[in-house]
């Protein structure tokens, strides 16, 4: 029997996702062989497939509290893994490694779990994995996460219980900052700021140069005065602060990985197990995280844009036509920019090309 008490606790941290979270609640209780979470980055499926796989494993259905949660929770607990991938992409090689350690039998609990990170990134190695959902052992659950999926990975999904996490809106993010203590004016701009993303707008809270990035950004209209130099100026000061924005995720980071390195000692290990994968996990994080701030700001941007074509159109003045115009033509450009970032996230003279093309508008 669930304790829903322990189970409510365990996913806690998941705002504006009842309807997932309760799907997970009740599978608990009779779980399939694999289950894929497919939702945008920062919607919760990450938080939620940690918190399934505690309940999976505890003895009490999820009490939130045990020595197994709470190892589950920390990712060392013996018959959980965390697939890790070599490269930007899961290999062959990868799939046959997770695919052999979910052949192994449960040390402790009853059943195994296999969380796979990022499953949308399997590439060639897909009908590896296919192989191993189609003929899955008898004690291992599979929880697959992934933002999308691509299409030539449909029959993944097709072997799979799929647990859509909707894209988080500001509004979410905020009342869910508020009732976690924040005053409603920080909770509304690190809402503003998070791009729909949870875990980015906790970071955000402890991001002392985040309300002045802001700020910045919403300036940049204003700013722009025609000339290649103040756009490139502008660029310039943005982009160096991207770096300043993942130091928050830095120390988290670093904080993960000496907790790790207490627990892997705790336990008599000489070092810890997968500390490159680790690192390399870090390095890919970082560099997501450096895009979505590029993104939220762009969103900033975007609205700012919009402010103004909506002041224009009330005031109906005799500049008013131009105003519109430019302003529609800066969002059309913010948007081709925001959507070339999502496929292909090179952040080098991203903002450089497109102050210089705002800039001509101004």
């Amino acid at each position: 029997m669930v304790k829903e008490e322990g189970v409510s606790g365990l996913f806690s941290e998941i705002p504006g996702q009842e309807r997932a979270v309760t799907v997970l609640k009740e599978a608990v209780v009779n779980p399939v062989h694999a289950y894929l979470l497919l939702g945008p980055q920062g919607s919760g499926a990450k938080n939620a497939a940690r918190d399934f796989a505690a309940a999976l494993l505890c003895p009490d259905g999820g009490c939130g509290s045990c020595s197994t949660c709470q190892r589950v929770l920390s990712g060392v607990h013996p018959d959980l893994t965390i697939a890790e991938r070599e490269g930007p992409s899961y290999r062959v090689d990868d799939i046959r490694r997770i695919t052999s350690i979910s052949q192994r039998r449960p040390l402790e609990a009853s059943r195994t779990v296999v969380v796979i990170p990022d499953a949308n990134l399997m590439a060639s190695a897909a009908p590896a994995m296919l192989k191993t959902l189609e003929e899955p052992p008898v004690s291992t659950v599979f929880v697959l996460v992934a933002d999308d999926l691509p299409r030539d990975m449909i029959t993944i999904r097709s072997r799979c219980a799929v647990v859509s996490f909707d894209q988080l809106s500001t509004a979410t993010i905020s009342d869910w900052l508020v009732k976690s203590g924040l005053p409603s004016e920080t909770a509304n701009a690190l809402a503003e700021g998070a791009a729909g993303d949870a875990d980015r707008a906790l970071l955000l809270a402890q991001d002392t140069g985040f309300a002045q990035r802001l700020d910045l950004w919403k300036r940049v209209p204003d700013l722009l005065d025609g000339t290649g130099s103040t756009a490139i100026e502008l660029a310039i000061e943005l982009n160096g602060s991207l770096g300043e924005a993942i130091e928050p995720l830095v120390a988290a980071h670093k904080a993960e990985l000496s907790m790790l390195e207490e627990q892997a000692k705790s336990l008599g290990e000489r070092g810890l197990p997968g500390r490159k994968e680790i690192l390399d996990r870090f390095k890919r994080e970082e560099k997501r995280y450096q895009t979505t701030e590029l993104l939220a700001g762009l969103a900033v941007l975007a609205r700012r844009y919009r402010d103004r074509m909506v002041t224009a159109e009330r005031l109906d003045g005799e500049d008013s036509a131009t105003t519109i115009r430019s302003s529609a033509a800066a969002i059309d450009e913010i948007s081709m920019v925001a959507q070339s970032l999502r496929r292909n996230p090179r952040l080098p003279l991203v903002l450089e090309r497109l102050f210089l093309e705002l800039s001509r508008q101004a």
